[in-house]
């Protein structure tokens, strides 16, 4: 039986709330393509939704193309997975999908793997964007492509160097601007202070996601053959859904971007469907967001089960969140809630953004708006891929959206600059909503004063839920230099250790 939903749309995200009591009929097997390397999680992954079953998988024949080299150690749970030893390499033998490739080791045992525990063993030039070409004749071709963000890196004229040359025209007027890639005395290598890496293929792939220093991310690589490599879709039909295995309960909400429905797929799995509106971004922006969300798998992640590309509206497919946007909830519940659940809830948050961390993904909107409550009231980070919307120097998105300032540090304010510790500062205020019951940060002053206070030293007083080493944890993270503020792992830590 279903009863009343709602999802509201909040400076660029979607936000769910819902009562209702409906069989969900999803499968009892767990979808195996979400664990992730690190640290023991305290919660039970078997509360994870499983998408429908996957078509049966085809074998095929060992190619020796790839070969690459485990990063985290990965135990086979079912009879076609493969484990993974760290630092051992394998030999892919077939990309299936994004996520999932078949892999050999060295002893022959054959089977999957997920893609993101292994790093690929490749050269520089194997790589699509490496061009064997002039800064002149890579000036020609990212002016003919006039993308956004359309790069290339090339070999420079000093022997064993290379060159990144970026187009960009978000300031107004085009312009190309070229980067060395230059390497530390421990062999680091570097485009930006402070953003080393051990390999240049790390390096573009760490700067495909966030400018730091550039002019812009690096968005689309310019291949050899003078085009542009990537394309407004995906190499797979494992993600992309047919709408006619989608049905459409009710509609729950619309906002800035479109209309969120609550539905079914294939009439086994409860999911919300979000329809982009016409004319609101383009087909390559809406890609983005779900190559961004695909590529992020954990249990604190609002999980993307797929997208429709192939009619109009386009859409994407995500878990369902029963108990809807976490400000809501602590509006309508936190005065019942422990103080157990509050602490629980910083530390699910804390999870995700650490996993966020590690894989040099910036959230830049990290608010309890952006975060939902599943049934079993487990809170994940939602709208991380919104992030893909945001120009690099500026907080505005392609159609605009209003500036967090309540949640923003220093930094952001005055010189738009965004890190992980940026996000580290929004999760201390994240915490401070948790235990203030969903109250509105700095609630009596404009941003204005908000900009003048902080800048100040002025800090958001101590909730009233919160005991003093919880508030001496969220102080932490508003430290007015971002390396004064601890790393969401070590934040983690503290947290854990508050619970013991």
């Amino acid at each position: 039986m279903i009863q009343s939903n709602h999802y509201i749309f909040c400076c660029c995200c979607v936000v769910q709330s819902s009562h209702m009591d409906m069989d969900e009929g999803r499968s009892s097997k767990c979808f195996q393509w979400q664990f992730y390397p690190g640290r023991a999680h305290r919660v039970d992954r078997s509360r994870r939704r499983s998408p429908p079953p996957p078509p049966i998988e085809e074998d095929y024949e060992d190619h020796g193309l790839l070969r690459v080299v485990a990063m985290y150690d990965f135990i086979a749970i079912e009879d076609t997975d493969l484990t993974l030893h760290k630092g051992e390499e394998y030999t892919i033998l077939h990309k299936q999908t994004q996520h999932r490739w078949r892999a050999q080791d060295r002893m022959g045992n054959r089977g999957f793997i997920p893609s993101n525990y292994v790093m690929e063993k490749i050269s520089v030039d194997a790589n699509l964007w490496c061009c064997n070409i002039s800064r002149t004749e890579a000036e020609q071709i990212l002016r003919q492509e006039d993308k956004e963000g359309g790069y290339v890196v090339r070999t420079s004229s000093q022997q064993g160097l290379y060159t990144v040359s970026v187009y960009s025209k978000t300031v107004g007027f085009s312009c190309i601007r070229h980067y060395q890639i230059k390497h530390t005395d421990s062999g680091q290598f570097f485009l930006a202070e402070k953003h080393t890496f051990g390999s240049i293929p790390e390096v573009i792939s760490y700067h495909q996601h966030n400018a730091a220093g550039l002019v812009t991310r690096l968005r689309y690589p310019i291949g050899p053959m003078k085009r542009c490599v990537s394309t407004a879709g995906f190499s797979t039909e494992k993600w992309e859904i047919e709408p006619s295995e989608l049905t459409f309960i009710n509609e729950v909400g619309s906002g800035q971007f479109g209309v969120v429905w609550m539905g079914m797929w294939r009439r086994q799995l409860k999911v919300a469907i979000k329809a982009v509106k016409e004319k609101t971004m383009c087909d390559e922006d809406f890609v983005e967001e779900a190559k961004v969300m695909m590529r992020m798998n954990h249990p604190q992640l609002v999980q993307l089960y797929g997208v429709c590309l192939r009619q109009r509206p386009l859409m994407l497919v995500t878990e369902f969140m029963d108990n809807g946007c976490l400000l809501n909830f602590l509006h309508q519940r936190a005065r019942v809630v422990g103080g157990e659940w509050l602490l629980s809830t910083c530390q699910d948050i804390c999870q995700g953004m650490t996993y966020l961390e590690r894989h040099n993904y910036i959230h830049r909107d990290l608010a309890a708006r952006n975060c939902l409550v599943d049934h079993q009231q487990h809170v994940k980070v939602s709208d991380f891929g919104m992030t893909r919307y945001v120009l690099d120097n500026q907080y505005t998105s392609s159609i605009g959206c209003k500036f967090p300032v309540k949640w923003s540090p220093p930094e952001v304010l005055h010189y738009s600059k965004y890190s992980s510790k940026s996000d580290v500062w929004s999760y201390g205020v994240v915490m401070w909503e948790v235990f203030s019951e969903g109250q509105i940060p700095f609630q009596h002053q404009s941003n204005q004063e908000v900009v003048e206070n902080i800048s100040r030293g002025v800090r958001l007083y101590r909730p009233h839920r919160a005991t003093a080493q919880i508030y001496n944890t969220m102080y932490q993270c508003w430290h007015e230099t971002p390396q004064g503020r601890p790393s969401f792992s070590e934040l983690l830590e503290q947290l854990n250790n508050l619970e013991d």
